[in-house]
């Protein structure tokens, strides 16, 4: 697989980031307004070379790995910094960059408490590094540590920024705060995870010829020299660390926790970018590397997306919290995702990184929705919530919007990655149980039909309906400057991924189909 370019450009989106948190740091506490402009100058130049990747990318060959380099890092293990990008991983790239400064632009005027800027915004620079790195290496150590940077932001952002209810856990003889036990939780889930993940990392090097680079084990493993029971071992524990992150059926549990007591941002971020590191670890490393395994194992994937899929539509139907709502909508609409990617089908996965993208889009715009009506009201009950249209109009048009988003409505971005999930599931990869795949599908239609029905029981109770008496004292503020700032660009996102899909799929329909034909075979 050719790179092109020497990688410096690829370097600084990555990089630039974490250099800029650092820089931050060293600013004085008391300049308030120069730290918040400096994290957002960052954030927008970051960015801006992202988008400049795209005239240097060459579409015409988006199945080539582009734009970057392979340096020696760690001699003694043959790891190295080896970076690239191709039409999978380049839409993702650049919904990392571009939700990371929307999430800044919020943060200028929606600090979580305790109102620590440097702190806060550091972090969020921090976890983008760790973000645009997954979506870069070609390392599997390289992959690693840029999968496992993101870990340490986000827990300190829950633990310190997020929800300071107390509850009562099993386990636990004391109450406990919300956001030191989902913080704690969501550690050890993907620590776990993480965990099975390097094992197989450290099989796929001593049986490669004792290499880390993902195009060379692609190689190997496309010409049959993973097999029999440690290719099936090696698979399951990538499953494992994967799947985690995702997360899949059964081990979501994590994720309500995690969304519902992190602070606005980190929901945001949460949704939006990291529960895509795991699927996109499906499609980089083990389909390709151990395809064999792939097909085997794809029945059970699928069967555990369509479990997803209703599961979290139902868990929906019975939320009060309306970020937990959004939180538990994320397992189904990821269920689509690795529906798709286990169909092992062009559609399907087009499907799966067209779904990413929408979901990034769509439930963060949720998330912040949700964060700022929770600020306003001072809860996120939604039987105390009725009448937002008349309090909050364009809080309440936005959020129905969004929620038309979510269920899929033709013409807007969540339509596509469902529809074709659904198509990839009917017709999976030959060899695959048809009967299991399209069983799957009609669990995946009926997921469809209760998405539209927890999504529109929400509307119904938040936005519908007259405001209780209680909101007649409180001066309530409608969406300011800031927030619509953050906002408006993702409604536009929306509209423009939902009319014109080929915005994603001109990028990754090459680059799918070849990973799939080299896998498989034509």
């Amino acid at each position: 697989m050719e790179l092109l370019t020497n990688g410096i450009g690829l370097t600084a989106v990555v990089f630039l980031p974490i250099v800029s948190a650092l820089v931050l740091i060293a600013i004085p506490k008391s300049q308030e307004l120069l730290i918040k402009g400096f994290a957002l100058i960052s954030s927008i130049v970051t960015f801006v070379l992202s988008v400049l990747l795209l005239p240097q990318f060459d579409f015409s060959n988006a199945d080539k790995l582009q734009l970057g380099n392979k340096i020696t890092w760690i001699k003694s293990i043959n790891a190295n910094y080896e970076i690239g990008i191709d039409g999978i991983s380049l839409p993702l790239l650049i919904l990392s960059t571009f939700i990371t400064v929307l999430a800044i632009i919020y943060s200028i005027e929606h600090l979580p408490e305790p109102k620590s800027p440097k702190g806060f915004l550091a972090l969020i620079l921090v976890l983008e590094t760790g973000m645009n790195g997954t979506f870069v290496a070609l390392d599997l150590i390289l992959f690693f540590v840029f999968f496992e940077i993101v870990l340490l932001p986000m827990y300190f952002m829950i633990g310190i920024w997020g929800d300071k209810t107390v509850r009562s856990v099993a386990g636990f003889k004391n109450q406990i705060e919300t956001r030191l036990y989902a913080s704690i939780k969501f550690f050890v889930f993907t620590l776990f995870g993480s965990a099975f993940m390097l094992l197989g990392f450290l099989g796929l090097y001593y049986r490669g010829n004792k290499t880390f680079s993902i195009p060379e084990l692609i190689e190997l493993g496309t010409s049959g020299a993973f097999t029999g029971t440690f290719a099936t071992l090696v698979f399951a524990v990538l499953f494992l660390g994967f799947a985690v992150k995702v997360p899949m059926w059964p081990l979501h549990t994590w994720l309500p926790d995690a969304h519902t007591a992190a602070p606005t941002v980190g929901s945001v971020l949460l949704a939006a970018i990291l529960l895509k590191l795991g699927s996109y670890g499906f499609i980089r490393i083990a389909i390709p590397i151990l395809p064999e395994q792939a097909k085997a194992w794809a029945p059970a994937i699928a069967i555990l997306s369509a479990i997803g899929i209703i599961y979290g539509s139902l868990a929906c139907l019975a939320q009060t919290d309306l970020k937990r709502l959004i939180a538990f909508s994320s397992v189904g609409h990821m269920g689509f995702v690795m529906l798709g990617i286990a169909s092992l089908t062009p559609i399907g996965v087009n499907a799966a990184i067209i779904g990413m993208v929408a979901h990034g889009v769509i439930t963060g715009l949720l998330f912040f929705l949700s964060g700022s009506m929770a600020h306003t009201y001072h809860t996120r009950d939604m039987g105390r919530l009725g009448g937002n249209m008349k309090l909050l109009p364009k809080t309440g048009a936005l959020l129905g919007f969004t929620a038309m988003a979510s269920l899929g409505l033709p013409g807007l971005a969540g339509f596509w990655g469902e529809f074709m999930a659904l198509l990839g599931a009917f017709n999976p990869l030959d060899g695959l149980n048809v009967n299991i795949f399209r069983g799957s599908m009609v669990a995946g239609a009926i997921g469809t039909v209760l998405t539209a029905g927890y999504l529109l029981w929400m509307l119904q109770r938040v936005n519908l309906g007259e405001p209780s008496d209680e909101w007649n004292e409180m001066e309530l503020h409608d969406a300011d400057g800031y927030e619509l700032a953050a906002w408006i660009p993702l409604v536009i996102l929306t509209i423009l991924i939902g009319v014109f899909p080929k915005l994603i799929f001109g990028a990754t329909n090459d680059a799918v189909v070849s990973l799939l034909t080299k896998a498989f075979g034509g």
